[in-house]
């Protein structure tokens, strides 16, 4: 897995929410804004990079 580590436009580091933001908005528990707006992501950059994440890794390496 790799991890967004800043935002690509900002450069605000955005990596310490991803693990929590993951668990929570992508498991289909809670609504991706809602994740945000709790783990105090408020820049409509770094919101769109942990939203638009995906982990590519498991597709390009399949093999373990």
């Amino acid at each position: 897995m790799m991890v967004p580590v800043r935002c690509f436009t900002c450069g605000s580091v955005v990596g310490e929410h991803w693990e929590e933001f993951d668990e929570r908005a992508n498991e289909g528990d809670e609504d991706p804004q809602e994740v945000l707006d709790d783990l105090g992501v408020d820049r409509y950059c770094c919101r769109r990079m942990l939203v638009s994440h995906t982990d590519l890794v498991d597709v390009v390496s399949p093999y373990q």
